[in-house]
């Protein structure tokens, strides 16, 4: 058995900032990994950083590629400075990037963050742009982190990342899938803004608030929830279906963040329901910054019948990036990393674009 030493590299859509992880990834048997997160860090975005991964989607093609290249070398810099602090050893970079524009419906998805640039700051064999093949195969594109919760928490029924958005995998009568069930903490975020904070720690703002019925019902009515999978979100969407809903709204602040919690719980609780054979039974492992965040996770509990199963501190928020290092493993490995039952696509993808020199990971 061969273990690879992998740096995951992760930016999601509530741009909190680069997650980095460092696993020692090894492959079992029948095709199960085993895993270990060595050490883990978040670079956090400043200022100049998240307002031009804002901007970015409304500027002309030249600063979009511009920035690529400029992001990618930025993401490299980071990867040397967490090897040197932590004297690591390294095979091989997998790196999500960060996505400008996701939408599938127009055949398209880009996440920025050149593969190339990294590998030429690291001098280390880089995988990326995972998502863009299964979009060209007519697939949602995401989410993609599926075959990571089946390769690698098997043991539950069902595993739920409370990230930019809210996206569940699991397995129904035999076909594994995920897909993407709302918006969750890119609309908690922005709400934590308009109180001076990042992010609304330990779920302090919502836990003042009330619900605001007629904003709960308005938001629960939204045509997506009534789609069938496999379905994604972007950050077009909710600004063309979901935010004007809650800036129409009369509701305080407080009562905003308190409902958007309680739609958020109700969503994904419907849809732990809904794919459980008997949810009194299930176990869903629960990941991402969201699961530090109490009342959104209570809310969840009182929405299902489900164990809501919460992990370690450490697993909770670099599950994503361990998930694309197993996803550049797959890659190199030339073995399938993309399911067809995930994104909807025509065919299952071996996907990821390489950069570097990958002769003694053969």
């Amino acid at each position: 058995m061969r273990t690879y030493k992998v740096i995951g590299v992760m930016s999601g859509t509530s741009m909190d900032g680069i997650d980095l992880a460092h696993c020692e990834l090894t492959e079992g048997e029948n095709g199960k990994w085993g895993y270990k997160i060595t050490v883990a860090k978040t670079y956090e975005y400043n200022d100049m950083w998240r307002l031009r991964l804002s901007k970015l989607r409304n500027q002309n093609a030249l600063n979009v590629y511009k920035t690529d290249r400029y992001y990618g070398e930025y993401v490299g810099e980071l990867i040397n400075e967490f090897i040197s602090e932590n004297n690591l050893e390294v095979d091989l970079i997998g790196s999500h990037g960060h996505t400008i524009f996701h939408q599938p419906e127009n055949n398209l998805t880009y996440q920025i963050g050149s593969p190339s640039a990294i590998a030429a700051v690291t001098d280390i064999p880089t995988v990326g742009n995972f998502r863009a093949m299964d979009v060209v195969k007519y697939g949602e594109g995401a989410p993609i982190s599926g075959i990571g919760d089946q390769l690698l928490f098997s043991e539950f029924d069902m595993c739920l990342n409370l990230g930019g958005f809210a996206n569940l995998s699991a397995t129904v009568d035999g076909t594994p899938v995920a897909y993407d069930i709302c918006p969750c903490n890119i609309l908690l975020n922005r709400i934590s803004r308009e109180f001076g904070k990042e992010y609304d720690e330990g779920g302090e703002i919502a836990n003042n608030g009330s619900i605001d019925y007629d904003l709960l019902s308005d938001l629960n009515s939204i045509d997506y929830y009534s789609q069938s999978y496999p379905k994604s979100l972007g950050r077009e969407w909710i600004n063309e279906n979901f935010w004007y809903r809650v800036r129409q709204s009369e509701a305080g602040k407080e009562d905003r963040m308190k409902t958007l919690v309680d739609h958020i719980g109700q969503q994904i609780g419907e849809n732990i329901e809904q794919l459980a054979e008997d949810s009194s039974t299930a176990r869903v492992y629960v990941t991402g910054g969201g699961a530090f965040n109490p009342t959104l996770v209570d809310h969840l509990r009182t929405h299902t019948d489900a164990e809501i199963i919460v992990p370690d501190a450490q697993v909770i928020e670099y599950k994503e990036a361990l998930i694309f290092g197993l996803l550049a493993v797959l890659r190199v490995q030339n073995k399938t990393n993309i399911l067809k039952s995930y994104t909807g696509a025509e065919n299952d993808s071996v996907s990821g674009e390489l950069a570097g020199n990958f002769s003694h990971l053969v």
